[in-house]
């Protein structure tokens, strides 16, 4: 079982809250990186994806304003990360990463895939 996480978490979502409580729930220690006051860098944001086996499209909020407002639904996958680096509320929530692997935790029971 992994010891050890980081959980790229927002507390205003309720399924970020639930896998975090997972988390914690398995006794994992585990790091919170609250990404809207602290977004990842688009080296960062790019490893994490691609660590997820993610596709930019696959990882963004398209319901947010945002999304509409920039006009991302053809971006390429370039126009795609710069938004989320620069919009990070735009990154799909939560990314956990573990020793096992990295996972988009949609649905909140997909985190026990990595642990």
């Amino acid at each position: 079982m992994a010891t050890t996480a980081i959980i790229y978490h927002n507390p205003r979502c309720s399924t970020s809250r639930t896998v975090l409580r997972i988390l914690e729930e398995a006794g994992v220690e585990t790091e919170v990186v609250k990404y809207l006051d602290t977004p990842p860098t688009r080296d960062g944001l790019r490893k994490l994806l691609d660590d997820a086996g993610l596709r930019p499209s696959q990882a963004i909020r398209k319901r947010e304003a945002i999304y509409s407002e920039l006009g991302l639904a053809d971006a390429d996958d370039t126009a795609l990360i710069d938004a989320m680096v620069t919009h990070p509320i735009l990154i799909e929530r939560p990314i956990v990463v573990t020793n096992k692997g990295t996972r988009l935790a949609r649905p909140a029971e997909t985190v026990r895939e990595i642990l």
